[in-house]
C-alpha cells in the first residue's frame, strides 16, 4: 500500500482514497484481531432507520423545545427496545417512579435506565423457549 500511496498524487482522488485508508488501516485490523467485533453494522443501521423516518415529522415541531421533547422521547423509547424491554410498561414504570420523588438524583436514573439488569422482569420481552 506504501507504493501506490507514493505513486498517486496526493489531491488526485485516488490518493485521497489511499491516504484515508492508510489511516483506518490499523482499526480495521482490529476486526481481524479480535473476534467479537461486528464486521458490520447492520445492527445501528437498524435501530437509526426509525428516526430517519421520525426526522421528517421534527422538523414541524412548534418550538425548538418541543422538538427536543420528541427527540429525547424517541431516543428513550428506542433504547428500551434495543434492550429487550416492553416499550409500554417500561415508559409507565419511568413515568409512575419519577412521578413519586422529590429530587431526581443520578442513582435514581441508573436504577432507571433501560440497560439495568435489576428492572422487574415484567418489563422484559421474554423469548419463546426452543423446543426439542
Amino acid at each position: 500500500m506504501k507504493v501506490e500511496l507514493e505513486n498517486a498524487l496526493p489531491k488526485s482522488p485516488l490518493g485521497k482514497v489511499l491516504e484515508y485508508t492508510q489511516k483506518l488501516l490499523p482499526k480495521m485490523k482490529l476486526i481481524l484481531e479480535d473476534g467479537s467485533l461486528e464486521i458490520d453494522n447492520n445492527a445501528a443501521k437498524k435501530a437509526i432507520k426509525p428516526f430517519v423516518i421520525c426526522r421528517k415529522n421534527w422538523l414541524f415541531s412548534n418550538t425548538p423545545k418541543g422538538a427536543k421533547s420528541s427527540a429525547t422521547l424517541y431516543s428513550i423509547i428506542e433504547t428500551a427496545k434495543a434492550n429487550n424491554l416492553i416499550v409500554e410498561k417500561y415508559l409507565i414504570h419511568l413515568m409512575n417512579s419519577l412521578s413519586e420523588v422529590d429530587i431526581i438524583t443520578d442513582e435514581l436514573l441508573e436504577k432507571l435506565m433501560p440497560w439495568n439488569d435489576n428492572l422487574t422482569k415484567e418489563l422484559r420481552i421474554v423469548a419463546p423457549k426452543k423446543q426439542n
